[in-house]
């Protein structure tokens, strides 16, 4: 197998834990005898400083001639002028909508290992292995805003939309992959409230009452999902809901876990090369410190491995190698419990590496 990356490690701890991937990806080619190539790109702040633009040209076409992207993070106080024209943010919106991203991948799973990270009680966490599907591509993100005056008082708007064929290719998506997991649906929305809402809800209800009458689902308003999601999170298997809502909702998620260093996420379109982050942002503070979590942006290059990449080998081989080294007891600073030793970003990604190069992968599962 002979495959291009495009790496995007954009700002703050972006590129430091998109070396760690790379470190653990070329591990895992060495021992299958595969070819990856890796190709840099700029996005976010420093393509702001270096081209102008968030998301210039040459990233657009480096990222269509790919087989898949790892993306770090964007973002950061240098560039957080709420009255600028341009933001990194606006990188990472265009290149979901130029490659036609509508689907955004989040799974959240529980290691029994680091269940006394999580804020929650330990009995809450047994069995919690859920997936939000989250539109990507329409919805409040991109709808038109904008500010005026009326009688003198400034006004600010943006304008939710979302249309029929949008709310169904995400719900059928949704469907789809509840189908092959636990056979539960939970579609999320505001349609007490919002008109987008109940466009959502009836849509959503006909395709899965048409389409997938073997799918148990059921609908939940967007503040009574929060809630479940931290009183009964193992009862969640798939949630497929707005780009809004699924971007709190994930968040939220990502405590269940322990940490937001541990998730990973994937962002997929009918066609062409997927996009895989880890949920985090770039955490500035942090950034050039060696303690962040690699975890995430590594479990992202195995989701790359198993949808665009088409190797599961790899895939299993990543997850294995980071289950033994959280078994083993290595953490870094968010995961650590108190008096636990402490190791940092290198480290973690190089010991991650030397799992992955001779795990056993089927008795790791085990």
């Amino acid at each position: 197998m002979n495959k291009k990356i495009a790496l995007l490690p954009g700002d703050g701890i972006g590129p430091e834990v998109v070396a760690e991937a790379r470190r653990v990806l070329d591990a895992v080619a060495d021992r299958f005898g595969c070819e990856i190539h890796f190709v840099e790109g700029l996005i976010g702040g420093i393509a702001m400083d270096r081209t102008g633009s968030p998301f210039p040209p040459e990233t657009i076409e480096l990222c269509l001639r790919s087989d898949a992207i790892l993306l770090g993070a964007v973002g950061g106080p240098r560039w957080d002028d709420p009255s600028a024209k341009l933001r990194p943010e606006q990188g990472l919106l265009r290149l979901r909508k130029e490659l036609g991203l509508f689907a955004n991948l989040r799974p959240v799973r529980v290691h029994p290992a680091l269940a006394a990270s999580s804020p929650l009680r330990a009995e809450l966490l047994e069995g919690v292995d859920l997936l939000v599907v989250r539109e990507l591509t329409s919805g409040i993100y991109f709808g038109e805003r904008g500010r005026r005056n009326d009688s003198n008082d400034e006004q600010a708007y943006d304008t939710m939309i979302y249309s029929v064929s949008e709310i169904e290719n995400i719900v059928r998506l949704a469907a789809r992959l509840a189908r092959s997991r636990r056979g539960k649906l939970t579609s999320v929305d505001k349609a007490n409230v919002l008109e987008v809402s109940r466009l959502w809800r009836t849509t959503a209800d006909r395709i899965l009452k048409d389409e997938f009458p073997d799918i148990d689902a059921e609908h939940l308003l967007v503040d009574a999902a929060s809630m479940h999601l931290i009183q009964r999170p193992a009862d969640f298997d798939v949630v497929v809901t707005g780009n809004l809502f699924g971007d709190i909702l994930t968040d939220e998620a990502s405590v269940l876990a322990g940490s937001m260093g541990l998730l990973p996420s994937a962002s997929v379109g009918e066609s062409g090369p997927g996009l895989y982050e880890p949920i985090h942002g770039s955490a500035p503070d942090i950034a050039g410190c060696s303690i962040a979590n690699p975890i995430g942006m590594i479990l992202s290059a195995a989701m790359m491995c198993a949808e665009s990449l088409r190797w599961p080998e790899a895939a299993s081989c990543i997850e294995s190698a980071v289950d033994h080294v959280i078994r083993s007891g290595a953490r870094t600073l968010d995961i650590r419990r108190k008096g636990e030793p402490v190791v940092g970003t290198t480290e973690m990604g190089g010991r991650i590496a030397d799992a992955a190069k001779s795990i056993d992968v089927a008795t790791s599962a085990a």
